[in-house]
């Protein structure tokens, strides 16, 4: 049964009408993603991130280079398995719009660590992820902990979201805007 997406009551149905999303998109844009090697989740604890991709670190494994997986004992040549894990906040906080830019996102990851073993951020990711009309960064859904500011602008430089030694070693930085000092909003 395919969930509406105004009908997601669960976390079973997060990952339900996500999942189809998904294969939509594998299917309309050419994503090359096997959906039987992803595991899905939802994560009531994630403050930064609306999404990610959990995969095992491979040595040797670089974006943009094929991985061998044949190489790898016990993957039978095939990519080993990763899992989306889906942050229920951030989906409580988007709208329809911005959920589907953060699957896409994730998509991406999960292409690029199938075919080549791991997956950034980097030029190949942004390309595809243009191409896919979705962002780098997802939009922020959680209060921070600390917002740092320009001292002289009063910029945001920075949100954290708990305790970090930019935080509480704020007066050894300075703002990449003014060179100022930066200060606790």
């Amino acid at each position: 049964m395919v969930v509406s997406y105004g009908g997601i009551d669960s976390d079973a149905d997060l990952i339900a009408w996500s999942r189809e999303y998904c294969r939509t998109v594998r299917r309309e844009r050419g994503v090359s993603v096997r959906f039987d090697l992803v595991d899905w989740e939802v994560s009531h604890r994630a403050k930064r991130r609306a999404a990610a991709v959990k995969r095992p670190k491979l040595d040797g494994a670089t974006v943009g280079e094929p991985y061998d997986w044949d190489a790898l004992d016990g993957s039978d040549g095939r990519p080993l398995p990763c899992t989306v894990s889906l942050t229920r906040a951030a989906f409580e906080s988007f709208d329809r719009a911005e959920w589907a830019a953060t699957l896409r996102h994730e998509l991406v990851h999960v292409e690029q660590y199938q075919r080549d073993g791991t997956t950034d951020h980097g030029a190949a990711f942004r390309a595809r992820a243009d191409g896919l009309d979705t962002d780098v960064h997802c939009p922020a859904f959680a209060e921070p902990k600390h917002v740092l500011t320009c001292s002289d602008c009063g910029d945001r430089v920075a949100r954290r979201y708990r305790d970090c030694k930019l935080v509480e070693q704020r007066e050894r930085y300075r703002s990449n805007c003014c060179g100022a000092a930066l200060e606790l909003a």
